[in-house]
């Protein structure tokens, strides 16, 4: 039986580009079938082997999917793994995101863990979000990190009903409101005030934008939760984005769902490092002293 895997490529990077021809043909030789998505063929100008797809179903029967660039790379990759359960490894080409398994720097001994299987798979919550006005449903997505809310104008305050499992919360005059899962927790929920949540822990994350209330507080709630943003009728119109990459117009009473995806992303995890020293890595974290180090 062939084994297969989809490569996705930051192709905005000349050394994105070099390093998937150099995974390409590493995994050509390995008797893979390789794929990439169409849009992406003339940038990479792989080996001509390399099989061309197109469309939502391009992760179709693959046994991984390997996303070569940043976070926002693999977000768009795991937009192609997610309906069809595919194992998504992250190669990194930078130091900064969270999302990625694998840094360049050790990109051959990544293609040799995955040719010999030597990987585990973790599943990531995620979100489903669904948005309604006047009866009828206006946009339904998905997120892996977030699902925020905010205002339309920059000159004009959102008003926002927050409801929690069906019942009313908090009304807030904010920038907006963060839905996000614990992977998302180092991502823009973090920069609006939220908490760090270890990927394992299964919970639902709220976070008020610069909200002009007393109770302003980041929540932590059930995995079972669900969320009701409510724009309000008298205010301005709102913006849905889900995961920084789709967004709609919300008007005036629009209302927004959020809740557990029925779908997780599964995650190739390599050599998994424990979450603490992934932390200090990526934030820098001060762990030396004038005291001498602490283990």
């Amino acid at each position: 039986m062939t084994r297969s895997a989809l490569l996705v490529t930051h192709t905005g990077r000349r050394q994105s580009t070099q390093h998937a021809r150099t995974v390409a043909r590493d995994l050509l030789a390995a008797g893979f079938e390789v794929r990439v998505i169409a849009e992406e063929v003339a940038e990479v100008d792989l080996p001509p082997e390399v099989r061309t797809v197109e469309g939502p179903a391009a992760a179709e029967g693959v046994e991984i999917v390997l996303a070569m660039g940043g976070d926002g790379t693999f977000l768009r990759a795991a937009e192609l793994a997610r309906p069809v359960k595919a194992p998504l490894l992250g190669i990194n080409l930078g130091k900064v995101g969270f999302l990625a398994e694998a840094e360049i720097d050790h990109l051959d001994q990544a293609v040799k863990d995955v040719v010999a299987g030597a990987y585990k798979v973790d599943e990531r919550l995620t979100l489903d979000v669904r948005a309604e006005y006047g009866g009828r449903v206006i946009a339904e997505s998905w997120a892996l990190n977030e699902v925020s809310v905010e205002k339309g104008q920059r000159a004009q305050m959102l008003e926002l009903l927050v409801d929690v499992d069906g019942r009313p919360l908090a009304r807030y005059g904010c920038d907006g409101v963060v839905c996000a899962t614990p992977t998302g927790s180092t991502a823009y929920a973090f920069s609006a005030g939220g908490p760090v949540v270890w990927p394992e822990v299964e919970a639902l994350l709220l976070v008020p934008i610069s909200a002009h209330a007393l109770f302003s507080k980041p929540l932590v709630t059930a995995p079972t939760s669900t969320f009701a943003l409510t724009v309000d009728p008298y205010t301005s119109f709102a913006v849905l984005c889900c995961d920084g990459r789709r967004t709609w117009d919300l008007p005036p009473g629009a209302k927004v769902t959020v809740e557990r995806g029925q779908l997780p992303v599964r995650l190739v995890r390599l050599a998994p490092r424990p979450f603490t020293d992934v932390l200090v890595a990526k934030f820098a974290l001060p762990v030396e002293g004038w005291r001498g180090n602490r283990r």
